[in-house]
Order: C-alpha cells, then sequence, then structure tokens
C-alpha cells in the first residue's frame, strides 16, 4: 500500500503530472464540489453529498486501491457492482432531496441580487408585521434572495405589485380570497400570494407548540435561502425562518435589524441572531 502511494508521488513533475496540471486540475475539481455545495447549501442534500463523498473515497482508497495494488479481482468485479448499486439506491431513495437540488439549480440568479430598494421593502414589511401582531393576524411572508421560488409561487395567484404594508395588510386580513398560506416578495416586489410553502419534514427539534405556519416557513427554508417572516395567529407572535432555523419572539425592532442584515449580506457587527430554536 505505501509503495502504491510512493510511486504515485513520484510521479509529480514528469510530463504527464506536471505542477501546473495537477494544480489546474485540482483547482476545476474544487471549483465543481463548491457550485454543488452551494447550490445544495440548507437542504438534506448538502448532508447527503458530504457523506456519500466521505463513502467513496474511504472504499477507493480501502477496496480499489487495494485490490488493484494486490489483485483481489473479486474484490475489485464485486467493487464496480457495488458502486452502481450505491448510485442506483441514491437516486431512488433519495429522490426528493435531488429533486430540490436540481429546482435550485435550475432557478438560482446568475446575475446578482435584485436591486430594488431594500430599505423601502423592509420598512414596509415592519410596518405590516407591526399591524398584524397587534391584531393577532395569521400571515407568513417569503422573501426571495439567491434560490428562485418560482415553482412556489406556482401553487398561488399571481400578483406583481409594489410590496406596500397596506397591501400585505389586505392579503392576511381575515375573510378576504388569499388570506391562507403564504406571501412571496421577489425583487422588491410582490410576486404572488396565497401560495402552498412545503411543511418541514420529520418532527425532532420542533417545538410542539408551533402551527402549520410556522412550519411551513422552517420547511421552505431548509429548501431554499428566503428569510420567511411569521406572525402567529394565536397570539401575534412574531418569528423569522432562516436556513432551517427558527428566531422568535422578535420586536419589530428586531426583525428590521435582521431583515437589514440579511438583505444587505452582512452582520454589522459579525454576530449572528441569539434566539434560534433547529428545525
Amino acid at each position: 500500500m505505501s509503495e502504491f502511494f510512493k510511486d504515485y508521488f513520484r510521479r509529480f513533475g514528469t510530463e504527464a503530472y506536471s505542477y501546473p496540471t495537477v494544480l489546474i486540475e485540482l483547482l476545476l475539481i474544487g471549483a465543481g464540489v463548491y457550485v454543488v455545495m452551494r447550490f445544495l447549501r440548507g437542504t438534506r442534500g448538502a448532508g447527503l453529498v458530504k457523506g456519500l463523498g466521505v463513502l467513496i473515497v474511504a472504499s477507493f482508497l480501502l477496496v480499489d486501491v487495494m485490490a488493484h495494488r494486490f489483485g483481489w479481482q473479486r474484490i475489485e468485479f464485486l467493487y464496480t457492482k457495488y458502486v452502481w448499486a450505491l448510485i442506483f439506491a441514491v437516486l431512488v431513495i433519495f429522490q426528493p432531496e435531488l429533486r430540490r437540488a436540481v429546482m435550485r439549480l435550475g432557478e438560482t440568479h446568475w446575475l446578482g441580487r435584485w436591486m430594488s430598494d431594500v430599505e423601502h421593502v423592509i420598512h414596509e414589511l415592519v410596518e405590516s408585521v407591526k399591524y398584524l401582531s397587534a391584531r393577532k393576524i395569521g400571515a407568513i411572508i417569503a422573501v426571495e434572495r439567491e434560490t428562485g421560488l418560482g415553482a412556489v409561487a406556482e401553487t398561488g395567484t399571481p400578483v406583481d405589485a409594489e410590496v406596500t404594508a397596506d397591501l400585505l395588510n389586505t392579503f392576511f386580513w381575515p375573510g378576504s380570497p388569499l388570506h391562507d398560506m403564504g406571501v412571496i416578495i421577489r425583487q422588491g416586489r410582490v410576486a404572488a400570494a396565497s401560495c402552498q410553502f412545503p411543511l418541514a419534514e420529520g418532527e425532532e427539534g420542533l417545538p410542539t407548540e408551533l402551527g402549520s405556519r410556522h412550519r411551513a416557513a422552517i420547511g421552505l427554508s431548509q429548501e431554499s435561502d428566503a428569510l420567511i417572516i411569521i406572525v402567529s395567529e394565536e397570539t401575534g407572535t412574531v418569528s423569522l425562518a432562516n436556513r432551517g432555523r427558527l428566531i422568535r419572539h422578535l420586536s419589530p425592532e428586531e426583525l428590521c435589524e435582521h431583515l437589514q442584515a440579511e438583505l444587505q449580506g452582512t452582520f454589522a457587527n459579525g454576530k449572528h441572531p441569539a434566539r434560534t430554536a433547529p428545525a
């Protein structure tokens, strides 16, 4: 085994294994891995890729290299079948995660974030949340970022209107035709209303008092990088879901700070939210 690696590293510097060639190859591989993990970030698919990577590397080092080195033909034959069986199992068992990853790949905005007036949108959101929270009117609002929410928006009613507190309050007013489910904000405009958000999968780590709005917010935040604002119908409590985590019991001022920090891409003081509950 040690001789195999010694022989491999001795090849560096030769014409076939020149240092520039190896460096370029490693950079391309690293870039490919980074792009894949970036698309999968925040989903269970990210853990799947990491686990598969470790498993494949370990299998290659312990089985394929040793079998090839010592002439273990039967193990080498079975290893090939094992890899194909593993790929097939991944496609079948983890089909939902792979579907989400492909959806995120197709909907990611390559040209950067929306360039609308962020401060105006945040102001209107906070004003709406103040109104809804004081009257205990349930609401759930998703602010799209890099990951597109086109598939979710298609489940609701297209709107395409300027973001205003009055409009949002009208959507969620009890008895309104669009008061059920959620609103999506895209590129500084209200894209759709009455949208069905995916519920969080599994019950582990979720507080039992959470209702369907909170579970839908966590579910959407697990599949995308959207910021989801929730107003509880029972208590008027304001929460924010971000990347699978729920920040609860926010005041309007705290909500404004979180939105500004996230939508502007950085925390001014380098600190992250303190009151979080794992999803």
